[in-house]
């Protein structure tokens, strides 16, 4: 990956003010008991939903939400997953890294813009950056993501302007999986020592509906096949309509397949980034990942078809998501023709070429700089430290503080995490990353990535074989508070003097989430801004210490920061 380093505060151009909407949202955030695939148990909610509300914004506006935790015993912190938090870092929702949590009884307030800019770089370099797109929020403490604190935003292009496609009408999908363990039942097996995982989930949920096989429950007050709550989605469309799905996956563990039977889709969007467009039948999302594809209601009118999902791990897993595709004015329960089945599981070249084919639009290419000033590669690994099954990178396994990196930085307060810089690549030449290593044991950390003003750095994602033989796990990577270049994807080891010539410099796609498939082993991405977590975006790999934290020198440009960010560790005394 690429990491182009670029602060903040160079020249900055924006919209005029007065275009700008103040966009007010007050939310409350408890549990209650839910059956969203049947199986009743207790889901976490934003105004008794989940997944929460959606937040409807234009590019330049500010949002605002209240946020109060009714959660009664449990701490919590939301995620602005993809918004770049320009000059409000603390507002990132990321407990241990930009924030404190949110005490249960307290209310807290999430402000942030939503806007366009560019920095001037040189006399021939202008990085434009838009937020206009698809992007998430979800919880950002613990596991609490897969609890069902999740939701959807939308950001539209500012008024008078036009995006490179057209459309008659906008939906937002979100794809999980759904457990019926709760997180705290997940997180004391995966602490556990013997280890246990929390294994495939139980069902895959299409805007937070699905539905699990009753039969295998004893009880009906546990189950109900009949409850409205795991009815399948239903998505009417007009015959002759072209609708915009905005296509987010938030699942905890799936990689998945997305197809409408009989229907092609056109991706014209990813991350927030247009597309060149190109058409599939099936579309590959990993977990934090967001697409808009087009689809015209152009198929026979007088039926139904079927939306699915299918899980992409590799394993014998193959439970479906099931929506329906709802020919107005057909009733939504009409009949529908026999399962529509998508890709298999274990056919990973259609994903590979899925992910290649993905360049910047034509009229929107910021090409990426050529050269770099330091390389940093992140070896995937999965160990034990002390007997306990364990994820690293570079052999360390990440650990948040008690006191966030922010508030510690900002305020000089020592102590607050190990000062020691973390490795800055892997054995190379004794490395095996085909077989299980002859050393499995690792180290823990809570360390960062110190990084040069204004400098150019590459990042390289290296897959291995995990502690299981033949097996290697897929990786979504998210990168909060920045978009990145992806300039390329391998198979095998990354040859620093070979692997360069191959990247795609002319119309790289940017952005926020990219995925390391199997063994295959690179991909080059660039970044800007002040600190932020890069991490696997699969819950129980993060939980277990797969991401590092990236800062930027330049503390001193941080704004003063709001008390009600801190509280915690080391910062108790300077809540007041």
């Amino acid at each position: 990956m690429r990491f182009w380093l670029c602060l903040v505060f160079f020249s900055v151009l924006m919209f005029p003010a007065a275009e700008a909407r103040i966009r007010r949202y007050r939310w409350e955030v408890k549990y209650e008991y839910k059956s969203p695939d049947c199986f009743q148990k207790m889901v976490i909610t934003i105004n008794g939903q989940s997944p929460g509300p959606t937040i409807l914004a234009e590019e330049g506006d500010t949002v605002i939400v209240e946020l109060t935790n009714s959660l009664l015993t449990e701490n919590v912190a939301i995620h602005w997953h993809g918004i770049r938090q320009i000059g409000t870092p603390w507002f990132d929702g990321t407990e241990g890294v930009t924030q404190c949590p949110i005490l249960p009884g307290d209310t807290f307030t999430y402000e942030y813009k939503v806007d366009r800019y560019y920095f001037q770089l040189s006399d021939d370099i202008i990085l434009w950056c838009m937020q206009p797109g698809t992007y998430l929020y979800h919880a950002h403490y613990g596991m609490q993501r897969e609890a069902g604190l999740y939701g959807s935003i939308r950001v539209s292009v500012a008024r008078g302007k036009t995006e490179p496609f057209s459309y008659d009408h906008d939906r937002s999908i979100i794809l999980t999986d759904w457990y019926h363990n709760t997180t705290y039942e997940q997180a004391l097996g995966l602490s556990s020592n013997p280890f246990d995982w929390v294994g495939e989930p139980q069902s895959l949920l299409i805007q937070g509906k699905g539905r699990y096989n009753c039969s295998l429950v004893s009880s009906p007050y546990v189950c109900n096949a009949a409850s409205p709550q795991c009815s399948p989605y239903v998505l009417t469309v007009v015959p002759g309509k072209t609708y915009r799905l905005r296509v987010s996956s938030l699942t905890s563990l799936s990689a998945l397949s997305f197809q409408i039977e009989g229907h092609n889709m056109t991706v014209v969007e990813a991350d927030g980034h247009f597309v060149e467009p190109f058409v599939i039948k099936n579309l590959f999302i990993y977990s934090g990942e967001t697409y808009s594809v087009l689809v015209k209601a152009d198929q026979d009118p007088s039926r139904n078809y079927r939306v699915t999902t299918r899980c992409g791990r590799g394993t014998t897993h193959h439970s479906s998501g099931l929506a329906i595709f709802n020919y107005y004015p057909n009733h939504p329960k009409k009949s529908l023709q026999q399962p529509h089945h998508g890709p298999l599981w274990n056919d990973v070249e259609p994903r590979l070429n899925q992910s290649r084919a993905i360049k910047a639009h034509h009229d929107y290419i910021v090409p990426p700089p050529h050269t770099s000033d330091r390389v940093i590669v992140f070896l995937n690994t999965q160990n034990k430290i002390n007997g306990y099954v364990r994820w690293s990178v570079n052999n360390v396994s990440f650990n948040l503080p008690h006191t966030p990196y922010l508030i510690a930085l900002k305020e000089n307060i020592t102590g607050a995490f190990d000062p020691t810089p973390p490795p800055n690549g892997y054995d190379f030449v004794n490395y095996d990353i085909y077989n299980v290593a002859n050393n499995t044991n690792a180290t823990s950390s809570n360390s960062i990535y110190r990084l040069q003003f204004n400098t150019t750095v590459d990042i390289i994602l290296q897959n291995a074989n995990t502690m299981n033989k033949n097996n290697s796990e897929t990786h979504p990577w998210h990168l909060h508070g920045h978009n990145f270049w992806v300039l390329g994807y391998g198979e095998g080891k990354f040859d620093n003097f070979s692997d360069p010539i191959k990247y795609n410099l002319i119309d790289p796609i940017m952005k926020n989430t990219t995925l390391l498939i199997l063994m295959d082993g690179r991909l080059k991405v660039s970044i800007d801004n002040l600190y932020w977590a890069f991490h696997c975006h699969i819950e129980s790999h993060f939980y277990l210490g797969m991401g590092v934290v990236l800062k930027k020198e330049g503390v001193e440009r941080v704004g003063k920061l709001p008390s009600s960010i801190m509280g915690c560790g080391k910062a108790k005394g300077l809540r007041w």
